[in-house]
């Protein structure tokens, strides 16, 4: 294919557009910006070279002048998408601050659904991703500690809230493929699960359910989480 490269590259070290001509029709803006586009109403899997360059109107092979894989494309969808990362003022209370940056990415991913799928580490260093690390470590600058450790905080921040949210969209994609209603499909299995319980034969999970019967606060679930997690770097406590 034109433009694809025989080693590895970075696409952010590369030119906008490979080879000569006039000058290019479209930016990586762009081109983030329809694939993101076709994401958002479609999911991942409609994204193609073949359906982004349909979005743009330029033929396919023309695309890899500017991308040369697809690997590349989600790269641009993910920096895309990390444009929208708010970047304030730190408050000087780190803790405060990293809250405000897993809701503020909680509210991201829910935008844009498709990302959860690709929240990679190579995906990490592109310009969008390299801001809003720079701003987590300087909103983590009141805390002890050297800057690998803020790092590792970081990264099992962005877990906690991939994870989450990936489970909250999936539940929410199961729950829309039902025939049935959720609170159908809640009350069958309340029934099955208190039946089982009833049998004897789990006395702890018994206990569990006579301390708490339930509906989980899943809101109270994330933040105790968050919570816990920053607790183990906090050295008050």
């Amino acid at each position: 294919m034109a433009g694809r490269a025989a080693e590895p590259e970075v696409i952010w070290a590369r030119p906008e557009r490979a080879g000569r001509g006039p000058r290019p029709a479209y930016t990586r803006a762009d081109i983030a910006a329809a694939a993101v586009r076709i994401a958002d109403a479609e999911g991942l899997d409609a994204v193609s070279m073949r359906r982004v360059a349909a979005e743009l109107g330029c033929g396919t092979m023309s695309l890899y002048n500017y991308v040369p894989r697809k690997e590349d494309l989600y790269e641009l969808m993910v920096d895309a998408a990390g444009g929208e990362h708010e970047l304030w003022e730190p408050a000087g209370d780190w803790r405060a601050d990293m809250v405000r940056v897993a809701h503020q990415s909680r509210a991201l991913m829910h935008r844009h659904p498709w990302l959860p799928r690709l929240m990679s580490p190579v995906y990490g260093f592109s310009p969008n991703s390299l801001r809003y690390l720079e701003h987590c470590l300087a909103c983590l600058d009141p805390l002890p500690g050297t800057y690998g450790t803020k790092l590792e905080l970081i990264a099992m921040l962005n877990g906690i809230v991939t994870t989450y949210v990936s489970n909250e969209l999936a539940t929410a994609e199961r729950t829309r493929s039902l025939p049935w209603s959720q609170e159908q499909e809640h009350a069958i299995r309340s029934a099955y699960l208190g039946g089982r319980i009833a049998t004897g034969q789990y006395p702890r999970m018994a206990a569990a359910f006579q301390e708490d019967a339930g509906p989980i606060d899943l809101e109270a679930v994330f933040e105790r989480a968050l919570g816990r997690m920053l607790d183990g770097f906090d050295p008050a406590r």
